[in-house]
């Protein structure tokens, strides 16, 4: 006999299990969230942990803001800790534009009630004493934020999740998924079969592979993404605070305390696409070959940013997959044509967003509608047979721009 449940989550990252968290939280506790090997071993296990308020386009704001209240609010439920640091961020700024754009954007802080100020550089250097502010005109300063344990936080959702009612299940494939005329779903996993009224795909880059067996093509593909981490700094071991991260334009690149060294991740000039014709049905907790070569033309703008970190050896190179759309917001919503088949792939800032996505998506799923207008991540603003080179060309320069500096 075939097992019924209201709504499948495929996919154990910080998203799918936000998802399950969300519907859990809102009163669907008949779900049932599916993962292929264990929770977070797609990319979120190697994700940098970097939460921000502020986001690459100002319209999906609040899924930043959203997830980390998100975690929090898991952590507090679950008891699980999330590993959070609240040493806040600056978005630095080298022209008197960007600085328009930031004071722009103080109501919108407000109205979400975000601490969030504009701050000049003498301010930058008495709350970042390691950075070089010659070209600097100003920063925007978000002390609220700041960084987590992407993977305590995603086992804090799970275990939230199962306390309001939900189940998951690890070490299960989704084996095939098809429609039912009833409008129902069958989804063939290796240990059932099971029926579900809704399923949300939240596979990451695996989720385009996933969905071709139904006629659909998503504009996801993964890049590869480099970070850095330092051995230990003795400016930063005499420091008697932490350093907030910094996110900037120039490098372009994310750097932040780790430790008592840097952790820095750079958004390469000519990024690297990842298995474009198809992902290993082993791949997990793998991380790629390091390239320090591809990541030259960048770092001596992060030297010049943050002298310390030239001066400081490395002490690991990581390398690991991150998925991608061609504009770099998430697909989060219904699939057109197909009842009950949603989706949330297409992260690129997984962390950064995941959990206020998971909250956008289980209020849509739930009440029928979403819960307020956000176009920028609908999933109908791509055609779904768009040709594979030109996806990834699209991607790669999208990526190469530097838009969102947060994972």
């Amino acid at each position: 006999m075939n097992e019924s449940v209201r709504a499948a989550v495929i996919g154990g990252g910080i998203v799918g299990c936000s998802v399950l968290y969300h519907l859990a939280r809102l009163g669907w506790n008949d779900t049932l969230l599916i993962e292929r090997k264990q929770l977070t071993s797609g990319s979120t296990w190697h994700a940098a942990g970097n939460v921000t308020f502020f986001g690459h386009y100002p319209s999906i704001t609040k899924l930043y803001v959203d997830s980390l209240r998100t975690y929090l609010e898991a952590e507090a439920i679950s008891g699980h800790s999330i590993g959070f640091h609240d040493a806040g961020s600056l978005r630095l700024a080298t022209r008197e534009e960007e600085v328009k754009a930031f004071q722009e954007l103080e109501s919108l802080y407000s109205s979400l009630e975000v601490d969030y100020e504009i701050v000049g550089v003498n301010d930058i250097k008495r709350i970042h004493p390691l950075i070089e502010t010659d070209d600097l005109v100003g920063a925007a300063y978000t002390p609220g934020d700041g960084h987590l344990d992407a993977a305590a936080a995603t086992y804090a959702l799970a275990k939230a999740a199962r306390k309001l009612g939900a189940s998951l299940e690890c070490n299960c494939r989704v084996e095939a998924l098809e429609p039912r005329s009833d409008g129902k779903w069958n989804l063939k996993t290796s240990s059932s079969h099971l029926i579900a009224e809704h399923v949300v795909v939240a596979t990451s880059f695996w989720a385009r592979e996933m969905l071709s067996s139904v006629g659909l093509q998503l504009p996801v593909f993964a890049l590869e993404h480099q970070e850095i981490i330092t051995d230990s700094i003795s400016e930063i071991e005499r420091l008697e605070f932490e350093l907030p991260t910094v996110r900037d334009p120039v490098a372009p690149a994310n750097i932040r305390q780790d430790g008592t060294g840097l952790l820095c991740g750079i958004y390469e000039s000519n990024p690297k696409a990842w298995m474009v014709d198809g992902i290993p049905d082993d791949f997990g907790e793998t991380l790629l070959p390091a390239d320090l070569e591809r990541l030259e033309p960048h770092l001596q703008h992060v030297v010049d940013r943050i002298p310390v970190f030239g001066k400081s050896g490395i002490k690991v190179v990581n390398n690991g997959p991150i998925c991608y759309t061609p504009d770099g917001c998430p697909l989060v919503g219904p699939v057109a044509g197909f009842s009950g088949l949603w989706i949330a792939t297409g992260f690129c800032v997984g962390i950064g967003t995941g959990g206020g996505a998971g909250r956008y998506l289980s209020n849509w799923i739930i009440n029928g509608i979403p819960p307020y207008d956000l176009a920028a991540v609908n999933p109908s603003r791509f055609q779904t047979n768009l040709k594979r080179l030109s996806v990834v060309k699209s991607i790669k320069k999208t990526y190469a721009m530097g838009y969102e500096f947060a994972e």
